[in-house]
């Protein structure tokens, strides 16, 4: 079975999420939701749930709140032996869900987190890459601080030397890099090393310092064409997804898929979403479909971006940052027509 060939390292940071229950407005909460979630940890969650082995490190403090992290991390049955203890403080966003024609706000409260502070030589990733498959991570953990950069230029270049399926969701947050360096500066060095990359052509291009382009998606031409020069950028990137994403409004969402490898560009249908249940993870979900399907569907690509876009879907009616949808129900969904009738 590919569940015990494969095991996937994710690096990145985990965070508290803070929310006003029933889409109420930070201004009318008297209380908040909290659960567990972060990019490089959803995609661990959902590689689980498909059968995938799947590590998580990342550093979070040595209390009750951390405590309650790695709780989490086990609960969804994603390895945490090396997650570090240190710091002070976990980091935290505050999420107030949007509705109809109001938009979804987050505030970010992640300044001295402890996977903030992380630094090189703190990581034996000569033990965690051991038996290791993959690894992934995302443009989240070097916009934290510099020295996180530096740990995820170490943890790429360790995983490289080893031979590791490197996996990148560029995913940039224009409110976290803070620190005096832009994507440009420091993304280029990390994403040389990559060999997947989920990314729209645009964000390709700015964290590589290039001008935007804004293709025509409706164009196969044009699309491979440009994904052709993300490719001559990063000679090593063989494979780029992306989801497709139209936005009616914050309960509406039309989303499709695209996955190009081996010069050939595949689609998966656009799903209508009506009502959304939680957007946060959609593009977690995704990645960790899109690596399920490169491993299960490597013979037929079109399946791997129908089994990603199929996860996205799923994701978008579940609660909370992690996709809890099992391998079957991404494929039943992926073989129908998307109706949702009740399963008895």
């Amino acid at each position: 079975m590919f569940s015990k060939k494969h095991k996937i390292i994710t690096f990145g940071e985990i965070l508290g999420r803070l929310s006003p229950p029933n889409h109420l407005r930070f201004s009318q909460a008297n209380s908040l939701e909290v659960i567990y979630g972060g990019g490089e940890f959803n995609v661990a969650a959902s590689l689980a749930n498909y059968g995938i082995r799947a590590q998580f490190i990342s550093a979070v403090p040595d209390n009750a709140i951390g405590d309650c992290v790695i709780q989490s991390v086990r609960g969804r049955n994603v390895g945490a032996k090396y997650i570090l203890r240190q710091g002070k403080r976990l980091g935290l966003y505050f999420l107030e869900h949007g509705a109809s024609g109001r938009n979804s706000a987050v505030v970010y409260d992640r300044e001295n987190s402890a996977m903030s502070e992380v630094a090189p030589g703190q990581f034996d990733w000569d033990t965690i890459f051991s038996g290791a498959t993959g690894f992934h991570w995302s443009g989240i953990t070097p916009a934290l601080s510099q020295s996180a950069a530096d740990t995820c230029l170490e943890a790429v270049k360790a995983a490289s030397e080893r031979g590791l399926t490197i996996s990148t969701d560029l995913n940039y947050r224009s409110k976290l890099w803070k620190y005096g360096k832009q994507p440009k500066d420091v993304m280029p060095a990390l994403l040389k090393y990559s060999n997947i990359i989920l990314a729209d052509v645009d964000t390709a291009m700015f964290m590589l310092g290039k001008a935007k382009i804004n293709p025509d998606y409706s164009k196969e031409d044009e699309v491979k064409a440009q994904f052709d020069k993300i490719m001559e950028l990063l000679p090593n990137v063989h494979t780029i997804g992306m989801t497709f994403r139209n936005s009616v409004n914050a309960s509406h969402q039309r989303i499709g898929g695209l996955l190009y490898k081996n010069k050939q560009l595949y689609r998966a249908r656009i799903n209508e979403i009506s009502p959304v249940v939680d957007r946060v993870g959609t593009g977690d979900a995704f990645m960790g479909g899109l690596l399920y399907g490169l491993i299960a569907y490597k013979e037929d690509l079109q399946k791997a971006v129908a089994f990603a876009t199929s996860a996205c879907v799923i994701k978008h009616t579940i609660f909370g940052d992690v996709n809890r949808a099992s391998k079957q129900e991404v494929i039943d969904f992926m073989e129908s027509d998307g109706s949702a009738l009740v399963d008895r």
